[in-house]
């Protein structure tokens, strides 16, 4: 490990990706879930490209408990996860509450306009004209709703958490500067 920063990043993404195991596991409202932040969180913050992959795991192991789809469905949905990831390594030198904010919107919006285009292309639930992917998208309104709270929330909560960790260890771990007369 290069640094305390890292290893601080190391043990938060594990227990996040534990905590957010469990809570897509627990009762909760459609789409409310942390996976989305994990992926914008392994990308504002992973500084070895393998540590990427964590919240990937994170999906699968919770995938296997919940049960696995269809492979194009489920294509969808990691494949616009992952773009979370990429929305935060494009920030990750700028972070800011606004940069942060702004990706976390782009990223809900990527993921409810991808994985419904797919529902309704690999699909039989709606009707392979224009009337039904329109019908497909406002009745996953809600859905997206509350992708966009979900990924909000634990975005504030994983990031808020991290940069205060790093605050409280630096502050801890610094080393007084020697005055010299």
């Amino acid at each position: 490990m290069k640094n305390n920063k890292e290893k601080l990043f190391l043990i938060l993404l594990i227990l996040l990706g534990a905590v957010s195991v469990l809570l897509r596991l627990a009762p909760h409202m459609p789409n409310f879930t942390p996976i989305g932040a994990l992926f914008l969180f392994a990308g504002l913050y992973a500084t070895r490209k393998r540590w990427l992959l964590a919240p990937i795991a994170v999906m699968l192991v919770s995938d296997a408990m919940i049960g696995f789809y269809d492979w194009k469905l489920m294509a969808a949905v990691y494949g616009s996860f992952l773009v979370y990831t990429l929305l935060g390594r494009i920030i990750r030198n700028n972070k800011s509450f606004a940069a942060v904010g702004g990706i976390t919107f782009a990223g809900a919006l990527f993921f409810y306009l991808t994985t419904n285009f797919a529902v309704w292309a690999f699909g039989n639930w709606y009707p392979h004209t224009i009337q039904g992917l329109i019908l497909n998208y406002e009745l996953a309104l809600p859905f997206f709703r509350n992708t966009l709270l979900g990924d909000l929330f634990y975005a504030g909560v994983f990031m808020g958490s991290y940069e205060l960790a790093a605050k409280f260890f630096a502050a801890l771990f610094r080393v007084p500067s020697r005055q010299t007369a």
